[in-house]
């Protein structure tokens, strides 16, 4: 990716550095068994960030500061990344003659605390719609290089791209309409429409890298290819595989590793908010 040198945002909060003090009503066990929950049962994070507590306390460490003083060049990726973002969502808001308000993108290490709860790193990167921030600890990066086999730049800058994704759908209010319809759903029922939801950011993040591409000439050769494999690296049915050994399609919650590389694909090569409309698909 061709990223060094380029605009950086201004709407990055590095928490790092910061202690997680939870609350009496939280006990280290409860802890244990909600990101259990999360990495092997594929529940979804923002379940177990629900009805946690904690308070973020500084430690003597400066927030941001790399313990080895080191130059700190993953904030500066994914400043740059997410200026990026902003760039192409602020253009087609306001070609649809609406007006895009950029999200807030926290750095955290270990465990943060967020309007939708406390929540640790082994949930992963999330978006909080009751703040409108998307957080991540950048130790997920290597996760996604060494455990999932996806490696490379682009790779990571789709997994932000995902998360702006969420709060695009957040500012559209699909994603309150899907809560919404979620509550009358059966188990099954509400996965299905949460399948919709993370297929739809998958879509948005492709429309994202389509307009990086072709608007601003960000991406290298390869880039593409390194998308396409986080996306199918993330998908349920090989999560599940590695975890449970079998694949039970009615407890997906993300999509397959097929149907998220799909709709990726189908906004990278549109580029049009038009062309991921999940809901109304037939097929996924």
């Amino acid at each position: 990716m061709k990223w060094r040198g380029r605009r950086r945002s201004r709407n990055i909060e590095d928490r790092r550095g910061m202690r997680i003090g939870r609350t009496a009503g939280v006990s280290g066990i409860g802890l244990l068994v909600a990101v259990i929950a999360v990495m092997f049962f594929d529940v979804d994070p923002r379940v177990v960030l629900q009805g946690l507590e904690s308070v973020q306390t500084p430690q003597t460490q400066a927030p941001g500061q790399p313990a080895d003083g080191a130059a700190d060049e993953g904030r500066e990726f994914v400043a740059v990344v997410l200026a990026d973002t902003e760039e192409t969502w602020t253009a087609l808001f306001a070609a649809a003659g609406q007006r895009y308000r950029e999200p807030t993108l926290v750095l955290f290490s270990g465990a943060v605390q967020s309007a939708c709860g406390f929540a640790q790193s082994a949930v992963g990167p999330f978006y909080c719609p009751g703040d409108g921030k998307v957080y991540i600890d950048l130790s997920f990066y290597q996760d996604l290089a060494r455990r999932f086999g996806a490696p490379g730049d682009f790779a990571q800058a789709y997994v932000i791209a995902h998360e702006i994704g969420h709060h695009v759908q957040n500012l559209l209010g699909i994603s309150a309409r899907v809560r919404e319809l979620q509550q009358a759903a059966s188990e099954s029922g509400g996965n299905a429409l949460s399948v919709r939801l993370e297929l739809q950011a998958d879509c948005l993040a492709g429309v994202w890298a389509h307009h990086a591409r072709r608007s601003r000439d960000m991406l290298d050769a390869g880039d593409v290819e390194e998308g396409l494999r986080a996306a199918a690296a993330i998908g349920d049915d090989r999560m599940q595989m590695r975890s449970r050994g079998y694949v039970a399609p009615d407890s997906f919650t993300h999509g397959s590793s097929e149907q998220r590389v799909r709709w990726f694909r189908r906004g990278l090569e549109s580029g049009a908010m038009a062309d991921c409309d999940t809901f109304g698909a037939d097929r996924l």
